[in-house]
């Protein structure tokens, strides 16, 4: 399974092979021992770690559920009327299907496949980078893509990567949709960053947003196992990086959770960027209930000038 799709999830395996994480996950250990595979947080890659990229194809088949359920959270972060950069990725291409039904909505992206998922929404105007077509994940790359980005101002930037850790914050496997992602940041008031749980922990060659910079991070539940997930998503939080959880989408053709009853927040520990302190963590309101207010905004944008 790894050979054929690049990655592959341990949550995955064990529905296809009908035994337990444990197992699989044990089985993943001696197969990585033996060096056919390597592991990775939640799941395992072909031997390649830092520099090796999987295709379209192969991610498309990766954690789809969670996916989903991410999509789903993330577009109710967004507005009637708002100007966002959404940049390339399978679950930014999820994002893009739900983003169809806001009205007034401008997208900027660089993303083949996000601009097709939104090129029937009547109501939503896309804007497409110059650049060079990266195939492997149809996206535009090099100095057009980021040069049509310059002066470009918006209030959210939505972004994937290939993996995540509070350390680095988000990073990518290629150099150039490495530049084009810091150039999509550079653009927005507020980054927020859409990973699922097997890229939480795994840490990839070029860092493209430092944690430091990232407002939100839009993830699913980890299995209750996970220890690193939990302690990975903690040492976020801990950052002042606001972590929205979404459950995973239900199964084909049973009743899904609507995204609003999904939201779960771990609120900032610890003070970041003249944000006031919190202490513990505490449920959130549900979607659109929580946005910043106008002078949240204005605040954030004066702080990131400066």
């Amino acid at each position: 399974m790894v050979r054929a799709n690049g990655a592959v999830s341990l949550r995955e395996l064990a529905r296809v092979v009908q035994t337990s994480e444990v197992t699989v996950r044990r089985d993943v250990r001696a197969l990585e021992a033996e060096g056919l595979l390597d592991r990775r947080h939640g799941g395992a890659v072909l031997p390649g770690g830092f520099t090796r990229e999987s295709g379209f194809p192969q991610k498309s088949h990766l954690a789809t559920a969670e996916k989903t359920a991410i999509a789903d959270l993330a577009a109710g972060l967004v507005e009637e009327g708002e100007a966002i950069v959404v940049g390339a990725g399978t679950t930014t291409q999820e994002l893009a299907r739900r983003l169809a039904r806001v009205p007034g909505l401008t997208v900027v992206t660089n993303s083949l496949l996000v601009a097709q998922a939104l090129a029937h929404a009547n109501r939503v105007e896309v804007v497409m980078t110059g650049g060079t077509l990266r195939g492997s994940n149809y996206a535009l790359v090099g100095s057009g893509a980021e040069q049509s980005l310059q002066g470009l101002r918006v209030s959210k930037a939505f972004l994937s990567g290939s993996g995540l850790t509070a350390e680095r914050g988000l990073s990518t496997s290629n150099m150039l949709s490495a530049s084009v992602d810091r150039a999509l940041v550079q653009a927005a008031a507020e980054v927020v960053v859409l990973a699922d749980h097997t890229k939480l922990g795994t840490d990839t060659m070029f860092q493209t947003v430092p944690t430091d910079v990232i407002t939100r991070l839009v993830t699913d539940e980890p299995p209750a196992h996970d220890d690193r997930a939990a302690t990975e998503l903690q040492a976020l939080a801990d950052q002042g990086v606001q972590i929205a959880v979404a459950g995973a989408a239900g199964s084909p053709g049973g009743d899904q959770v609507p995204a609003r009853q999904q939201r779960r927040d771990v609120p900032l520990p610890g003070q970041r960027r003249g944000q006031v302190p919190a202490s513990g963590l505490r449920t959130a309101a549900v979607l659109g209930a929580d946005q910043p207010a106008a002078t949240d905004r204005a605040r954030v944008a004066d702080l990131r000038r400066r």
